[in-house]
C-alpha cells in the first residue's frame, strides 16, 4: 500500500475531526455535503496553482455547449509535478479510506482515468447549468459514482465574481446552499442521481482571471449493473425559454453519451472532433 504523503494532506488534523465530520455530512441536506475550508496543505496547494495551466496552452478538453462552458483536462502526463502529487494523494488508499469514513460508504476507489475529472477551468462567461451527474462509469458498466471532492484553487476570488457553486434540492425547487470557490475550499458530496448542483451564473471575473478547481470522482463496484443515467440537467424555476434549450441539448448529449459508451470514446476525442469541425467552417484568419 502507498504511504500517505502528510505534505498534502493533513491527516492527523482531519482523522482527530472526522467523528463530527461524518455526522455532519452524513446528516447534511439536500443531500449529504460537506464543506471544509483549508482542505489541503497550503504549501502543495500553491506549489499545484503555479503549475495550473492557461486556459490558452492547448489540450483542454472543450465542454462547450448550452448547458455548460468550461474546459478540463484529465491527463495526468500533461499536469506538473505539483499538481500529480496533490491528485495521487487524493486518489490513494490512505485518503479513500478517509472518505470513506466520511461518507460512510464502504467499498470506495479512485478512478485512475480521471474520466469527467482532473483540472477544470471556466473563463469569464462560463457556467455549468444545474445537473445530476453521471451514475454509471462510461468504461466500466459495474462501476456506480458515488462522490464528488472539488477543491477551488482561486486566490482572492470575490463575491462579485459568481461562480457559487449551487447546491439544490432534490425536486429542483430551491437552491439550498451556495458555496464561493475560494483556494483551499473543497466541497465532498454524494452523487446520487438526483444531487443536483452547479454553477449556472455565467462567470464576471475579469478577463486575466479563471474559475480553476480540481475535480475527482469515487466509485463503488456493483455485482449488479446498476441504471445508467447521463448527466441530467435541469431548468431552475424562472428560467423561462431557456429550459426548452436546456432540455434539447440534455437530449443530445444522452445520444453522445452512449455512443461514447458503445464505442469507449473519450472527451478528449469529441473535443478535438468538433474543433476540427469548427475550424473548417471558420478557418483561422491569416496575420
Amino acid at each position: 500500500m502507498k504511504t500517505i504523503d502528510s505534505s498534502v494532506f493533513p491527516y492527523l488534523k482531519w482523522d482527530a475531526e472526522l467523528a463530527s465530520l461524518s455526522r455532519s455530512y452524513q446528516s447534511a441536506g439536500p443531500y449529504p455535503h460537506i464543506v471544509l475550508e483549508n482542505f489541503l496543505a497550503a504549501e502543495a496547494l500553491h506549489k499545484a496553482l503555479q503549475e495550473f495551466p492557461d486556459v490558452r496552452s492547448g489540450d483542454w478538453i472543450h465542454y462547450l455547449h448550452v448547458n455548460e462552458k468550461k474546459y478540463g483536462k484529465n491527463n495526468p502526463k500533461q499536469f506538473g509535478p505539483a499538481v500529480r502529487q496533490v491528485i495521487d494523494e487524493l486518489n490513494s488508499p490512505a485518503f479513500v479510506a478517509f472518505l470513506g469514513k466520511l461518507t460512510g460508504i464502504q467499498g470506495l476507489f479512485a478512478d485512475p482515468a480521471l474520466e469527467g475529472g482532473g483540472l477544470h477551468q471556466s473563463v469569464r462567461g462560463g457556467y455549468l447549468n444545474i445537473h445530476a451527474d453521471f451514475t454509471v462509469h462510461p468504461h466500466h458498466r459495474h462501476w456506480r459514482r458515488r462522490v464528488n471532492v472539488l477543491v477551488y484553487l482561486n486566490e482572492a476570488w470575490e463575491d462579485s465574481y459568481g461562480g457559487h457553486l449551487e447546491l439544490w434540492d432534490r425536486q429542483m425547487k430551491t437552491c439550498r446552499h451556495k458555496v464561493l470557490p475560494v483556494f483551499n475550499r473543497a466541497v465532498i458530496f454524494n452523487t446520487d442521481a438526483d444531487a443536483f448542483h452547479g454553477h449556472p451564473e455565467p462567470l464576471k471575473c475579469p478577463e486575466n482571471a479563471s474559475r480553476k478547481s480540481i475535480a475527482l470522482y469515487y466509485f463503488t463496484e456493483e455485482k449488479t449493473a446498476p441504471k445508467i443515467q447521463s448527466t441530467e440537467y435541469r431548468a431552475r424555476p424562472g428560467d423561462g425559454l431557456k429550459a426548452l434549450w436546456i432540455y434539447l441539448d440534455k437530449m443530445l448529449l444522452r445520444v453522445y453519451d452512449q455512443v461514447k459508451r458503445t464505442f469507449k470514446l473519450d472527451d478528449q476525442f469529441a473535443s478535438n472532433l468538433l474543433q476540427r469541425i469548427s475550424n473548417f467552417f471558420n478557418p483561422p484568419r491569416k496575420p
